[in-house]
């Protein structure tokens, strides 16, 4: 198992932001593509943000233009930076990684993880969205 740990996770208002960040290691972070999944009280895990090893990026249509995903260099670090957040962005938020011998991380993100797995996950931060 390689580690995955994630933080930044907390309650907040409607219309707030929040950034989490996924601590990993060297090999996942710089051979790795890399994944942000949410899953909310009741329902299946779903995708939320995908980078692949180019640097290129898949988000879900439920947060484009409010989310963006990227990997900061010197903390070695995998972020969410969330805006506008809504009440429907409440779950527990996941990092995951996957070597993408054949196909990248956002075909977990499409076609779900069931078809797609992705191989390492971390335990995930929770993030509510209340007034």
């Amino acid at each position: 198992q390689v580690p995955l740990v994630e933080s930044g996770g907390g309650s907040v208002p409607p219309g707030a932001s929040l950034r989490l960040s996924c601590a990993t290691s060297e090999n996942i972070y710089n051979n790795y593509c890399m994944a942000w999944f949410r899953q909310a009280p009741g329902k299946e895990r779903e995708g939320v943000a995908t980078i692949e090893r180019d640097g290129s990026r898949t988000y879900a249509d439920s947060v484009k233009g409010r989310f963006t995903i990227s990997k900061d260099n010197a903390e070695r670090t995998l972020t969410l930076q969330m805006n506008s957040l809504k009440p429907e962005d409440t779950a527990v938020y996941y990092c995951a990684a996957d070597r993408a011998t054949y196909y990248g991380c956002n075909f977990a993100l499409v076609y779900g993880e069931k078809r797609y797995g992705l191989d390492y996950w971390g335990k995930g931060t929770l993030v509510t969205v209340s007034s």
